[in-house]
């Protein structure tokens, strides 16, 4: 199992920004997909945004596409979230996750099937 480590969030007013990182036990970002899940209280668990790391390949929410923007860093072993313009919608616990770069389903890229490793989760708050 691939440890992951979050990093970053915390809070901030409407309209600002934050940067979640996420470092990998990896030798390689190259057999995983890579992402950001997260939770907002009394809801289920959505996917934000994944990314296949042998490709860049990137998948974004409709709530976040054109606020969000994820990147790894293969050098690092980390995937990082930048998201600007946060709205208070955007509160939840962030999770990031990884599985198998073949057990990814571009036809729902955004699905917490195929993720087999997930962070402790780090709170993200946006005030209004």
């Amino acid at each position: 199992e691939v440890q992951l480590v979050e990093s970053g969030g915390g809070s901030v007013q409407a309209g600002g920004s934050l940067r979640l990182s996420c470092a990998a036990s990896v030798f390689t970002l190259d057999n995983y997909v890579l992402g950001w899940f997260r939770q907002a209280p009394g809801k289920e668990r959505e996917g934000v945004s994944t990314i296949v790391g042998r490709y860049g390949t990137t998948y974004y929410a409709d709530s976040v596409k054109g606020r969000f923007t994820i990147s790894t860093d293969n050098a690092k072993k980390t995937v990082d979230l930048q998201m600007n313009n946060l709205k208070p919608d955007d509160t939840a616990v962030y999770y990031c996750a990884t599985g198998p770069y073949l057990a990814h389903d571009s036809r729902d890229p955004l699905t917490r099937l195929g993720m087999d490793s997930w962070g402790k989760g780090i709170l993200v708050t946006v005030s209004s």
